[in-house]
């Protein structure tokens, strides 16, 4: 018999895993219908994030998702799982072939929805990113002042997606700002209902 840790686990390794191979229905299944996301690029519903991944990836998918174990841990009818993750980009800067590591922490909050656990909350904190070269022996014109601004948690990716004329906010949940990430801790905490000792 499948534990509630094991379906949890099963559901946001699923998610990850049709996100990154495009299976669009399978990521959509993943969803509760009052689900929300909160991640660099976009702010809506479970089914806004699918539909707007179904429109950024119309060339080819978008970004990639290396994956750890999740921690997982439940109370009742909800979940909270954790999983760390690496964001990969193959990108282009100024005709140079480029690699882009996001490293952070992805947020799941889940709950059972009439038998099956769903995602209804997914958010992250930003741990650190990298950028550089695919090929060896070329190099990246990028100034650094093009950085200035950018939070430490995730400076190269907003300055990526702002060249891809997308918006990132200054205040998302990052280890470089701790009260931050403890914020977000907390409210999953209060969600989730967690007996004292599991804090």
């Amino acid at each position: 018999m499948t534990t509630a840790i094991e379906a949890v686990t099963r559901l946001v390794l699923r998610e990850r895993q049709s996100r990154d191979r495009g299976w669009w229905d399978e990521m959509r299944a993943c969803y509760a219908a009052d689900s929300m996301v909160d991640i660099s690029w976009i702010t809506g519903s479970g089914a806004d994030f699918v539909q707007q991944t179904i429109d950024t990836s119309k060339n080819g998918v978008w970004g990639r998702h290396r994956l750890s174990p999740p921690a997982v841990r439940v109370h009742g009818d909800r979940a909270w799982a954790e999983l760390p993750i690496a964001i990969e980009f193959r990108i282009d800067v100024d005709g140079v072939e480029a690699d882009l590591i996001s490293y952070a922490r992805s947020q799941y909050r889940c709950r059972l929805d009439e038998g099956e656990w769903r995602i209804v909350r997914f958010e992250t904190i930003y741990e650190r990113d990298t950028l550089a070269p695919s090929v060896p022996g070329t190099r990246l014109d990028v100034r650094l002042d093009e950085f200035t601004g950018y939070r430490r948690a995730y400076r190269c990716l907003a300055w990526y997606l702002h060249r891809d004329g997308k918006s990132v906010g200054p205040n998302l949940p990052g280890d470089d700002q701790p009260n931050t990430a403890a914020r977000v801790y907390d409210e999953i905490r209060a969600w989730l209902g967690t007996p004292e000792e599991m804090k």
